[in-house]
């Protein structure tokens, strides 16, 4: 049984560029370094980058064969790794639907972090690409690291072989973020931060418990309603997380838009602090200073009889998923709480966990991200307030 977290690498190379070219992955697990899984095969005549694309398709199929919840993706392609986390456009034609597979493939897990390794630290998958190309120009193969035949991946999987080389492999011309993206319509996510409760102005813990606004909280929501309808006059759904300070905010939101309906989703709800739930961060921290020390340590960790961060990522990318698919090109309001919002601008940011303790978010904050369907993220704002300073 594979451990709830697995590291892949992946590799893909052509002999020509295009060429006859092969893919190899390795999927182990990240505390012994087992192999878990292997996948290679020979894709015809292909370029370097369509083969380091089928890499990772293929090392994010086997991890999900394998059960895995998150993915460590090691790649050394700068290319597709900058374009998987959106830094990149992906502008060549030939590329846009190997990630977009492998993005919807990246999706059914809770989390995929992608990182740059350099080639001699991706040596496994190195090899069982070389193998592979070697097979593709009917060469014998070389033998794979552990000394068997690499296995093959599933049968049935495509080959992609665009007549031309892929212009941008190399990092130094590869396009930059800015750039237009003219043939997708990006999603737009409007995150608003409920507005002021008792809890927020005391600095306690307010998780599952259902605190209304305070007189403060709903100037602030009406507030935020009149600068949402300023960003964004067309708005398709406002969605809510279903406790009251949410719903409350949401609805002065849907006001100002023109009474849009508001959906509540039992996915946007706030962290469960359990034990810590109405307490000072003092408080905490004088009564369970280990459980604390802990959970600052590791999203993986929860508060007594609480849960963890990793499990509030794991609703936020529901929720996320569920909008790109029912909402394609249009703006959403999603009206949350600070968990939820910060670990979706930690992934959208390819920021490490470290962030959801340095990132502050304030009541009635407003951030903004655009999300395309080839993968490609772009963070617009991050805790707007300025709609706020006429309350101070």
């Amino acid at each position: 049984m594979a451990p709830r977290v697995v590291s892949m690498e992946a590799d893909g190379g052509s002999r020509g560029n295009p060429g006859p070219a092969g893919y190899g992955a390795v999927v182990r697990d990240p505390d012994t370094g087992e192999v878990l899984a292997e996948r290679s095969e020979s894709l015809g005549t292909a370029t370097n980058n369509v083969a380091e694309y089928q890499g990772l398709i293929a090392g994010l199929t086997a991890a999900a064969e394998l059960g895995a919840a998150e993915v460590d993706v090691r790649m050394d392609s700068k290319l597709v790794v900058e374009q998987m986390c959106g830094r990149w456009q992906i502008k060549h034609p030939g590329l846009r639907p190997l990630a977009a597979q492998a993005a919807a493939l990246a999706g059914k897990f809770s989390a995929v972090r992608f990182s740059w390794i350099p080639r001699e630290q991706n040596r496994h998958a190195d090899a069982l690409a070389n193998a592979a190309m070697d097979a593709a120009a009917g060469r014998p193969a070389t033998a794979a690291p552990t000394g068997r035949p690499a296995t093959a991946a599933p049968t049935g999987q495509p080959a992609t072989t665009p007549a031309a080389p892929i212009v941008g492999s190399d990092p130094a011309t590869a396009p930059a973020s800015w750039e237009p993206r003219p043939t997708f319509t990006a999603t737009r996510l409007i995150l608003v931060r409920h507005g002021e409760t008792p809890y927020t102005e005391q600095r306690r813990y307010s998780g599952r418990g259902d605190v209304p606004l305070s007189e403060r909280g709903r100037a602030q929501a009406r507030a935020t309603g009149a600068r949402v309808a300023e960003l964004a006059p067309s708005v398709a759904a406002v969605l809510s997380s279903p406790l009251s300070r949410c719903t409350a905010t949401a609805a002065s939101i849907a006001g100002a838009l023109g009474d849009v309906p508001v959906r509540t989703e039992d996915d946007l709800i706030e962290c469960d602090f359990g034990q810590w739930e109405g307490r000072t961060f003092a408080e905490v921290r004088q009564q369970w200073p280990g459980e604390m020390d802990a959970w600052l340590a590791s999203p993986r960790i929860a508060p007594p009889d609480g849960e963890s961060f990793t499990q509030v990522a794991e609703r936020a990318h529901r929720v996320i998923s569920g909008l790109l698919t029912a909402y394609p090109g249009e703006t959403v309001v999603v009206v949350s709480h600070v968990s939820p919002i910060k670990l979706m601008l930690r992934d959208a940011l390819a920021a490490g966990d470290g962030f959801l303790h340095r990132l502050f978010l304030d009541a009635a904050g407003i951030s903004v991200l655009d999300m395309w369907p080839d993968g490609g993220v772009a963070v617009r704002t991050v805790n707007d307030t300025a709609h706020l300073s006429t309350l101070d």
